[in-house]
């Protein structure tokens, strides 16, 4: 096994002068007090408190106890505190880290402009944000995530000046400096990320990235440690945060062949190098094992045949040509709940794998499901490297992709890949075989990435382009309704997607698409016109047209009639017939005044009118009522200027 320790893993510059400070007083013989715990670290805090350091929460304990020297811990206080220490006449040590000083000074100046809004970028209960926020001189705005700054909103007259706690992940402050730019926030932005922070955030990704397991090591409450083991878990699954070198499960990471080590500001060098030691033993122990293991061939992972010699629904028996028996249980033959006595009976033999010599009770535990498994990633990588399409049934839906088993070998195909279109519930695909591609094969780290949707986009391409081969101007095409939109509706014509535009769903007027069309209806339209890869559809037929001979039916002097099918405050229009309406302008409904149509006029009412205008070219007609009440010359005239004024 290798080990790797990250250079940059231990004490930083603050945290060690620090706890020197402590010592260097102990050892002197003073009462030393600490205000709060000197650093996150439960050892270090324990040996001081062996030496007789005090650790004092409230400054007004100190009144209560003998007089000594206070030691200000390098995540520095508010000002606050400083002139309560001042006041009591206290005697202290400041051991505030001179990068936290400088955040200080930053928020003291900066927030004494009334047009800046301070924006602290930390964890708001971690005492270095307190602290912080104790130097600004009006309210600071808090930020510890990307959520919390995708949600604020306040103050965008203000120029928002963004501080950031020193152990802060530098990625995630790059990520909500970027959301205050797109929110149009006029920002000075100041990274107080201290250097040694983020070099030592940098060197933990990388590290973590070549790993095949890491270990962090840090205190329970240490805030860059737990950051430190955020960045290791995104890039390496099997990491382990551990507090002290008794929290090693050497057991976990003997399968390991290189395993990295870093470790928080506040871990001393002491534990880092007990943890390595401890580690180093450990392989030396597994290489002995390993030779004797040779000279055994039933071993630990040794593959092995065995014989059944009997069956249980829950375990199979086998003589696998050892001093003691071997047991497969039903959790080592899959992962899908088995009934054993229907998968194998005495006699039969089996390919199995040795987990462990001596289950506690004298017999062998053998494996069947991570034999298959062992085979599955030799079909998944040789599928990867032929990019072969696989079909597998899909066992589990999980929040973030679908789960398919390829001989008892894992795939996971995140939701963004399950298809080419965004699918909000991936609930339909439960139990139902899928094809799919192996895209990215990494076993050690236990990542096996499926991907469905470049097999459907490949097709779609290939469609697309037989589609367009044979595709015409006015050529008539079935296709089916994919998405209804206010302008028009999106045709699925196997290949490609077509627009009916709402202008072309029908000759006589469509109010709403959305009233007309849904979703999977069927469609037959025609190929109105081909721009590049832009398909424009229609619904209006020629031989459908209704105003084909339409000079003869509606010619002026025709007395007609049709049904009310809206109204403006001009006038209404009717329909003659479907995809023929005509303008009733609201000076000829009556011969009497009428204010507004509505007044005398109903939709869906059926009026009787005299055709006083027809215009073939621009498809318009005009009716009057009043025509069939007074003189058609006068009334002609009368319609033509009110036409005009409308117009």
């Amino acid at each position: 096994m290798e080990i790797k320790v990250a250079k940059n893993a231990g004490f930083c510059f603050g945290v060690r002068r620090a706890v020197e400070l402590a010592n260097k007083f102990s050892d002197e013989g003073k009462p030393v007090y600490t205000y709060g715990e000197i650093i996150h670290n439960e050892i270090v805090v324990k040996e001081l408190e062996e030496k007789g350091v005090k650790v004092v929460n409230d400054l007004d304990e100190m009144k209560e106890l003998d007089e000594g020297i206070l030691i200000i811990r390098s995540h520095g206080v508010p000002k606050s505190d400083y002139d309560k220490l001042s006041e009591m006449g206290v005697c202290y040590k400041d051991a505030t880290c001179p990068f936290v000083k400088k955040i200080h000074k930053l928020a003291k100046e900066y927030s004494e402009n009334s047009n800046n809004q301070i924006v602290i970028v930390g964890a708001e209960n971690h005492p270095e944000v307190i602290g912080i926020k104790g130097w600004c001189l009006t309210e600071p705005v808090i930020i510890g995530s990307v959520e919390e700054a995708l949600n604020y909103s306040k103050n965008s007259e203000k120029t928002h000046v963004i501080l950031a706690q020193t152990t802060f992940n530098l990625n995630k402050f790059q990520d909500i400096v970027e959301i205050f730019k797109k929110k149009r926030y006029y920002s000075i932005v100041l990274n107080t990320i201290c250097n040694a922070t983020a070099e030592r955030q940098t060197e933990t990704e990388k590290l973590a990235e070549k790993a095949d397991a890491m270990i962090v090591v840090g205190g329970r409450h240490s805030s860059n440690t737990q950051k430190l083991y955020d960045i290791c878990i995104k890039k390496c699954v099997d990491t382990y945060y551990i507090h002290t070198p008794e929290d090693l499960d050497l057991g976990k990471l003997k399968k390991f062949r290189c395993v990295g080590i870093t470790a928080g500001a506040s871990t001393p060098n002491n534990i880092i190098e007990e943890v390595r030691t401890k580690m180093a033993e450990m392989s030396f122990a597994e290489m002995l094992e390993q030779e004797e293991s040779l000279k055994n061939p039933v071993h630990t992972g040794a593959v092995v045949k065995g014989q059944v010699i009997a069956v249980k629904e829950d375990e199979i028996i086998f003589n696998i040509g050892y001093k003691a028996d071997g047991i497969l249980t039903k959790n080592e033959y899959s992962n899908t709940p088995t009934d054993l006595t229907t998968v194998a009976k005495v006699g039969d033999e089996m390919e199995v794998k040795v987990l462990k010599l001596n289950d506690g009770d004298g017999q062998v535990l053998l494996t069947y499901k991570r034999l298959a498994a062992e085979k599955g990633n030799k079909r998944l990588e040789e599928a990867f490297n032929n990019k072969e399409v696989l079909k597998a049934k899909v066992t589990q839906v999980l929040n973030g992709g679908l789960s398919v088993v390829v001989d008892e070998a894992r795939v996971f195909i995140p939701a963004s890949l399950v298809s080419d279109t965004y699918e909000k519930n991936l609930d339909k695909y439960a139990g139902e075989e899928i094809e799919f591609v192996i895209s990215e094969f990494n076993p050690k780290k236990r990542r096996v990435i499926g991907d469905r949707k470049q097999i459907l986009a490949a097709r779609k391409s290939e469609l697309k382009k037989a589609l367009f081969e044979k595709l015409a101007v006015g050529q008539v095409v079935d296709g089916t309704v994919k998405n209804v939109t206010d302008f028009g509706a999106f045709i699925d014509l196997g290949g490609a997607d077509g627009l009916l535009h709402i202008s072309e769903m029908s000759w006589g007027h469509i109010e709403n698409p959305k009233k007309v069309f849904k979703v999977g209806d069927m469609v037959k339209s025609f190929v109105k016109d081909i721009q590049g890869e832009k398909i424009a559809l229609s619904l209006k037929f020629e031989d459908q047209n209704p105003w084909a001979g339409a000079e003869e039916k509606f010619a002026v002097g025709n007395i007609v009639s049709g049904k009310v099918a809206r109204m403006t405050d001009f006038g209404a229009f009717i329909e003659l017939e479907p995809g023929v309406d005509a303008l009733l302008h609201v000076s000829q409904i009556a011969a009497n005044h009428v204010e507004k149509p509505s007044d005398v006029l109903k939709t869906g009412e059926e009026v009787t009118a005299k055709i006083v205008d027809f215009n073939a070219e621009t498809k318009k007609i005009s009716l009057s009522i009043k025509a069939l009440l007074v003189g058609a010359d006068e009334t002609e005239e009368k319609t033509s200027e009110d036409e005009n004024k409308a117009e």
